[in-house]
């Protein structure tokens, strides 16, 4: 990597604040875990701290209608009515109504499009913006812990003000379906989306067969795995298709979601990766920028349950491949380990490595390498 290249970092206590209940899987706690492991590690200075504004009512337009604009308003004053609940998706147990909801969420988003500004200006190379990642919000609906989707906004936004060909990655568990659907027929963005198939996980969507209308076919790219995919075998579907759909679409900058919960240990999902795969998956989408898109690279967080023994190593991960240091080897800070064990739920892990104690071993293995990989060379057969 070249010197020359500056990485933003998103970060302000406000963010924090989008936080639906104390139970709620959804904990941007451990945005505030990874920010102060990068701080302790000394890698993580205040020069490429971003602070996030909230975005406006237009920039919320890009992809959501005003009329769900208006609903968030109204349920962040506890007024929202319950048929108005049910119709923009606030009536669940997953995606709740709490105060402010609409100033938090849009500071999400906020913090996306001032990292986006900086990048085009110059200022900064890449950057990453891990309390974003919110790909599941639809234009007119809340979905699976997302109110405002800061991805899609951010694609529409530098497709509207820089005219770029925006790539997304979205190598989240789930399927970034609000993302898919944004742009299911617009072939400004490619949507490439590589998860746990939707056979027994939310959203259920994502299959390989879901690949655009109209303009849009052959810009939205799904790679289906298996429940109990491995690290190897999700490596190699990762690496055999990613590069050929950059190549084909030539983007101008590519923006790519963090998700950590393909890992073994995430509560929501059933995959069986390590963080062997979790700290390759970034260094790998940095390469493909430095390649492709002269280092132009937005990384975002999204999913990730395991708050205390997944999310911060992982998490820290992104920032390092974006700044070009080499992988985590040997322990942890101390700083950071006593600085958390009164509020850690678990022991927290001393070591960068995956212990791997609780690890199961998957008999189907053959199998389940066999079924992802013949999804991946359908999906290449289309780029040839």
């Amino acid at each position: 990597m070249s010197n020359t290249q500056k990485t933003g970092f998103v970060y302000s206590n406000e963010i924090l604040q989008y936080r639906f209940s104390n139970q709620h899987p959804f904990n941007q706690m451990r945005l505030k875990l990874t920010t102060e492991l990068l701080s302790d590690l000394g890698y993580l200075k205040p020069e490429h701290i971003v602070k996030p504004r909230i975005a406006t009512d237009d920039e919320l337009n890009l992809i959501h209608s005003y009329d769900y604009i208006q609903s968030i308003r109204r349920a962040s004053h506890g007024i929202l009515n319950d048929n108005e609940a049910k119709k923009y998706g606030l009536d669940g147990s997953d995606t709740l109504q709490f105060r402010m909801m609409h100033k938090h969420s849009a500071r999400i988003v906020g913090g996306a499009l001032n990292l986006a500004d900086k990048i085009m200006d110059g200022t900064f190379t890449n950057g990453c913006h891990l309390g974003g990642g919110l790909h599941h919000s639809l234009p007119g609906r809340a979905n699976g812990f997302c109110i405002y989707n800061d991805v899609a906004i951010t694609i529409a936004y530098l497709i509207k003000h820089y005219d770029l060909r925006v790539m997304c990655i979205d190598t989240d568990a789930h399927h970034g379906d609000g993302t898919q659907w944004s742009f299911y027929t617009n072939n400004d963005a490619l949507i490439y989306s590589i998860h746990e198939t939707g056979k027994f996980l939310f959203p259920g969507s994502g299959n390989y067969t879901e690949r655009g209308n109209e303009q849009g076919f052959g810009y939205t790219v799904n790679i289906p795995l298996e429940p109990y995919t491995e690290d190897d075998s999700y490596l190699e579907v990762l690496n055999e298709t990613l590069e050929p759909v950059v190549a084909s679409f030539k983007p101008d900058i590519i923006l790519s979601v963090h998700g950590v919960d393909i890992h073994y240990l995430d509560p929501l999902t059933h995959m069986s990766c390590t963080l062997n795969a979790l700290y390759e998956i970034p260094y790998k989408i940095k390469a493909l920028a430095d390649k492709y898109t002269d280092g132009k690279v937005i990384m975002f967080g999204g999913g990730g349950y395991n708050i205390w023994k997944v999310v911060p190593r992982a998490w820290t991960h992104v920032f390092l491949a974006l700044i070009g240091e080499q992988q985590q080897q040997g322990k942890l800070p101390e700083k950071w380990i006593a600085k958390w064990t009164p509020y850690a739920t678990c022991e927290l892990p001393t070591t960068w490595k995956d212990q791997k104690l609780d690890y199961q071993l998957i008999p189907r293995r053959k199998e389940i390498t066999e079924i992802n990989m013949k999804h991946a060379t359908q999906v290449l057969s289309w780029f040839k």
